[in-house]
């Protein structure tokens, strides 16, 4: 049996990944868990799955997780510290990054560090430090990193067996989030509850406003620049509407590439947890009677500027990607909040950006001021918004 540990565990993709687990008892138990603030999910969660430790990352939450857990046979931690040592912790193989924005940093590199598989729904990793993420998966004997958005997972399994050096691109899809076709006065009107509101996928509240933005596929296109090994005039966004095809390759001879599949995470989590086998799922399949018409379109940079954003961040590199994406997690949870428009949400990112100073090679500490700075120019620029 595989030990997994899965950080995250309350959230959309952990969820689904404990119920992919659930599905394969006699292939995987559960080692650790942990969750945000959800204290009351993640005691119920540790009764159920019987892990060796869970970790709640708000540390004013500790006490009351250790009292909901006192009858339990688990160690019981809390904060920042603790999740980069359950990430790190030697009897499990693989770890499952499923914490959402910058705070996923730390574990990622810390389980690298240590030797482990990371399965990596935690995009921010790469976007805020690709650079120092990269070196350790690929340098690290027994690391690895797999990737589990949907996007990402399409194109692993499109390169299985090939010759990288025969891609001549890729092409990440995009729905186009629920505002698609907008105009700007339209954007100007909406509210959190309709940009929650997403036409194919189900998703975390963050996810869900990054869809929107399409700042969601910028983060992709960063996070696939540091997967694939690809500079990023080669990498492609295109919008397929019904999220039927999560990703495609393009080869050199003009062979394209693409992983179809129905509008749900499960098999790219299930294939992240048991890569290189495929196991059976329960997960839903494709029914090719509805399927009448795939709709594609190029990406609209002018109404959804965030995509723009984030190729622009990636090119720059260094800090700036880690400033944007501080910025955007910021942004999103004052908009969530009524505080901020929603198209207010690129124009502080781009003030943010323009306003950075740039470091070239920054380590971690380095962006983790990065981040807070950029959090703080957020709070300034919001009042004026206001």
């Amino acid at each position: 049996m595989k030990a997994i540990s899965i950080l995250g565990a309350t959230g959309s993709i952990g969820k689904q990944a404990l119920s992919v687990v659930s599905a394969h008892k006699a292939s995987f138990r559960i080692y650790g868990l942990s969750a945000n603030r959800q204290v009351k999910a993640l005691a119920q969660l540790a009764r159920i799955h019987k892990p060796a430790k869970v970790v709640i990352a708000a540390e004013d939450l500790y006490q009351e997780l250790k009292a909901l857990c006192r009858d339990l046979p688990v160690e019981v931690a809390a904060g920042p510290a603790a999740l980069a040592e359950l990430a790190a912790d030697s009897e499990h193989e693989l770890i499952l990054n499923a914490l959402v924005g910058f705070a996923g940093l730390g574990p990622t590199l810390a389980a690298l560090k240590a030797g482990k598989v990371v399965a990596l729904a935690n995009k921010e990793s790469l976007v805020a430090g690709g650079h120092l993420v990269m070196p350790l998966a690929t340098n690290n004997e027994g690391t690895c990193l797999l990737p589990v958005d949907s996007e990402h997972s399409a194109i692993f399994q499109c390169l299985q067996g090939q010759q990288g050096q025969a891609v001549e691109h890729i092409i990440l899809t995009a729905s186009g989030g629920p505002f698609w076709g907008y105009s700007p006065l339209e954007l100007a009107e909406v509210t959190p509850q309709a940009a929650l509101n997403h036409p194919n996928w189900s998703m975390g509240a963050k996810i869900s406003i990054d869809s929107a933005t399409m700042m969601n596929k910028g983060l992709e296109v960063i996070e696939a620049h540091w997967l694939f090994s690809l500079p990023y005039e080669k990498i492609k966004v295109i919008v397929q509407r019904e999220s039927i095809i999560h990703s495609m390759v393009a080869f050199q001879d003009g062979a394209v590439l693409a992983q179809l599949g129905a509008p749900d995470m499960q098999v790219p989590i299930q294939y992240a947890l048991t890569y290189p086998k495929r196991f059976s799922s329960r997960a839903p399949r494709l029914d090719w009677k509805a399927i009448d018409s795939l709709h594609f379109a190029p990406p609209d940079m002018n109404n959804f500027p965030c995509l723009r954003l984030a190729y622009e961040a990636g090119r720059t590199g260094g800090s700036l990607p880690c400033a944007m994406n501080a910025a955007n997690e910021e942004a999103v949870r004052l908009f969530l909040n009524g505080a901020i428009s929603f198209l207010s949400i690129p124009r502080i990112i781009e003030a943010v950006m323009n306003k950075h100073k740039l470091i070239k090679m920054p380590d971690f500490a380095a962006l983790q001021e990065v981040d807070q700075e950029a959090r703080h120019q957020v709070q300034e620029l919001a009042k004026k918004e206001g």
